[in-house]
């Protein structure tokens, strides 16, 4: 039977088994920065420079070897573990682990994990945590060997559940690009299987239909604004939609600021779409429909554009124009590069070539797409959801084997490596 300790002052668990002694961090290890790089050592390649979260360039030379634990120092991910091997260099923002008395560097790994360094990182100027913040943690430390199990065991469980994670993740990118290639190839063929086309390259059009137009944005708007560029607070009465709040096309309500004060017309009604004039060169452009109404009383922040739609286009349709990969490779293109972001103002949006079916195909077009995005999105949701739960599950058995509470025995790490 198994009999437990009480392990409260660890602030990672309540118990812990009786065997496993607590102590402070610092009876087996101490810990010390790297060294600051000089420019003239930094290069393109070569060996790997570890910062405050994980690699960040490389150096001409190294300044460690072999099999070594660092843990981040400064930054807002501080308290992350990389466990190296080989020639590398670690900089003054990564923390260097040294062994007083014998420990398995692989259990450390997670057990270091599981303390979680950043919740007691000095928060005064940028985040960082230092030797006596590491040191000075309680941990519950299991007999050597039984690390050496823990470890074996968590390394292939997770590496098991890595690669699960990892295959659902790519199924989420190839679904995303089937359902690109859906969109584009109706907004820009049809639901005929093999409609007639004539050539028309007009910039990103290169055919259509035989009945359809390239158009001008600027033909089907009547209306454009650009946002507010008041600062926004935590607080207040008008929400605030971002260049964060677009995603996939549809707008996202997280994160909200708000404002006090806005004038009337500056206030979003039913179908006004939103796109994206200022953001990095591979997110700016991205749009969105509003689809509540001006008894919301909700508006949109300066890097935005709200375009009204006239009578030739369905706002709908002219989202899905708008958001395909043709349309946004093509407007990322034109956007004016500055530094670290790039523009794309209303003139060259309103210049942009879009394609124009009758007002009775755009609305055949959006409800067969409706469809099929909807069914994929169901997909996604389902697949999100169970990476999800295996993300949680890794963290549990993780917390679970470095306090005790899962006892790891010489059959479970000898079972895991036969399957």
């Amino acid at each position: 039977m198994n009999s437990y300790q009480s392990a409260t002052q660890t602030g990672y668990c309540t118990e812990a088994p009786s065997h496993w002694p607590i102590m402070k961090l610092k009876r087996l290890i101490s810990v010390s920065s790297g060294d600051f790089l000089a420019p003239e050592d930094e290069t393109s390649d070569g060996f790997p420079v570890y910062g405050g979260n994980g690699i960040r360039g490389y150096a001409a030379k190294p300044n460690c070897h072999g099999r070594t634990l660092l843990i981040g120092r400064v930054g807002a991910y501080c308290g992350n573990v990389h466990l190296v091997d080989g020639d590398f260099w670690y900089s003054e923002h990564a923390l260097r682990v040294f062994s007083i008395k014998a420990f398995s560097l692989d259990f450390f790994k997670h057990l270091i994990r599981v303390i979680d360094l950043n919740q007691f990182a000095n928060r005064t100027a940028q985040p960082l945590i230092n030797s006596s913040t590491t040191t000075d943690r309680y941990a519950a430390i299991p007999p050597l060997p039984e690390q050496e199990r823990i470890a074996a065991y968590l390394d292939a469980s997770c590496a098991a559940i890595d690669a699960v994670v990892a295959a659902k993740r790519h199924q989420l990118e190839t679904l995303d690009a089937v359902r690109e290639s859906i969109i584009e190839t109706a907004v820009t063929r049809g639901l005929s299987a093999n409609p007639k086309r004539r050539v028309v390259d007009h910039d990103w059009v290169g055919a259509l239909p035989e009945r359809w137009e390239a158009v001008r944005i600027k033909r089907v708007i009547s209306r454009l604004d650009y946002g507010i560029s008041v600062s926004s607070e935590p607080e207040g009465k008008y929400p605030v939609l971002k260049m964060g709040n677009i995603q996939a096309g549809e707008i996202v309500f997280s994160k909200m600021e708000f404002v006090d004060e806005v004038a009337d017309e500056l206030l979003l009604e039913n179908n006004d779409l939103l796109y994206n004039r200022t953001n990095s060169p591979d997110q700016v452009g991205k749009a969105a429909l509003f689809l509540g109404s001006k008894d919301d009383a909700v508006t949109f922040a300066s890097y935005l554009v709200r375009l009204r739609v006239n009578h030739r286009i369905i706002p709908e349709f002219l989202n899905y124009v708008v958001n395909c990969a043709g349309f946004l490779a093509f407007a990322r293109r034109l956007a004016i590069p500055s530094v670290q972001q790039s523009n794309l103002n209303s003139t060259r949006y309103g210049r942009l070539h879009i394609p124009l079916p009758s007002v009775t195909e755009q609305r055949a077009i959006c409800e067969h797409l409706n469809t099929k995005v909807g069914e994929m999105k169901r997909v996604v949701t389902t697949i999100e959801t169970q990476i999800a739960t295996l993300t949680a599950y890794r963290k549990s058995l993780i917390h679970e084997c470095v306090t005790g509470q899962r006892r790891i025995t010489e059959n479970d790490t000898s079972n895991l490596m036969l399957t």
